[in-house]
């Protein structure tokens, strides 16, 4: 791993800790490493009481490492099928090589995902507040189909834990085929034998890697 590599890896350490379980800060052990070092260096994080906190600057960065990291997790199991024990070490692999105009592609690809495979929210970029449609899409949601538009459920993202289990229950699983029939009064779609009708909000969650972009 690189120093750079380290860096990122620390940032994102931070992020984690501070954005999303609410520490104040993380504890560096004994002593600072060298990536500590060299984040306190840069002005992206400062050691107060034993603890090393992102500065406003790092928190800027450490928002791009995580979301460098979790879409390349995305674009790993949502495009190159990789195997879910492999994602995370392949992400880490993956997300040093991308540049953050590169991360808004990859974004915008696959549709402005707002979580990652393992349901931890991705920070938005500038792609996703402008929702710029520059590059063809492989995955969108379900309302964003025309009839007749068909292709493999790719993710379901929900926040309804009993809204998701009833879907889960009628067969509508990644990986499953899925093709719309009509979209108004309510979204009917197609998957297996079967045929159902949900409203927009769930067709919202619904995301579809496509058979032919649209």
């Amino acid at each position: 791993m690189t120093s750079v590599q380290s860096e990122q890896e620390l940032l994102e350490q931070l992020w984690i800790a501070t954005e999303e379980e609410g520490r104040p800060g993380w504890h560096p052990g004994t002593g600072l490493s060298a990536g500590a070092e060299a984040l306190i260096q840069e002005g992206l994080a400062s050691p107060q009481s034993g603890l090393l906190v992102l500065t406003a600057e790092g928190r800027r960065a450490a928002a791009q490492a995580i979301r460098r990291h979790r879409l390349a997790e995305r674009l790993l199991a949502d495009v190159l099928c990789t195997e879910e024990r492999l994602i995370d070490e392949q992400a880490c692999r993956l997300e040093h090589s991308l540049l953050d105009g590169l991360s808004d592609s990859i974004c915008t690809l696959l549709g402005h995902p707002q979580f990652c495979p393992h349901g931890r929210p991705i920070p938005r970029g500038q792609c996703c507040r402008q929702m710029r449609d520059s590059v063809d899409k492989l995955i969108a949601s379900l309302c964003e189909l025309q009839p007749g538009q068909e292709g493999r459920i790719a993710y379901l993202q929900m926040n309804n834990p009993r809204r998701l289990q009833k879907l889960m229950a009628m067969g509508i699983l990644p990986g499953t085929c899925i093709k719309l029939l009509r979209r108004s009064p309510s979204f009917v779609f197609e998957t297996g034998f079967s045929q159902f009708a949900v409203d927009e909000e769930i067709a919202a969650d619904i995301y579809v890697r496509l058979s032919q972009a649209p």
